[in-house]
């Protein structure tokens, strides 16, 4: 049987998308649940949910609200780093990926490197933060600019329909 390209691993069948739009809505839905709305048994739910997570299509995970456990400062923090080597720049990704206030991190593309969320207690919970950050890596952060995220509407939400 000749191997399945990458790309073709990756496509998603009319099951698939249903299984993951109802693990999306409840992410703790029995398979027995899956499986009738579905249409399938409950072994190949069972079997398309591993299959998924191997090909790191999604994560089983809980989403937190930072608010409701005490961190009511969100910010969105753009960085834009000077002309780094790669050592720099994975080590720059190390620190904020091992960070306990950073929820998020991102490389994007655009007038800046990486979009960044940190969580605080409080304005100088956060302050501390961002000079702890600013000045651990004075030497690589060209542009830093952060933006307070009042409320969040949607967060992580796909419609696979």
């Amino acid at each position: 049987m000749p191997k399945e390209s990458p790309l073709r691993s990756r496509l998603l069948d009319e099951k698939d998308k249903k299984i993951l739009m109802m693990l999306q809505e409840n992410g703790r839905a029995q398979l027995k649940e899956i499986s009738k709305k579905v249409n399938i048994g409950i072994d190949s739910v069972h079997k398309r949910i591993k299959e998924m997570i191997k090909k790191n299509i999604f994560k089983s995970t809980i989403l937190i609200d930072p608010r409701a456990i005490g961190y009511p400062l969100v910010a969105d923090i753009k960085i834009k780093l000077k002309n780094v080597s790669d050592e720099e720049r994975n080590k720059f990704i190390k620190y904020l990926q091992n960070h306990k206030r950073c929820t998020e991190l991102l490389s994007v593309m655009g007038d800046f490197d990486f979009t960044c969320v940190l969580i605080a207690k409080d304005s100088n919970e956060f302050e501390e933060l961002s000079t702890q950050i600013r000045q651990e890596f004075k030497e690589l952060i060209l542009e830093w600019k952060g933006i307070l995220v009042l409320k969040t509407y949607k967060f992580e939400e796909y419609d696979l329909e």
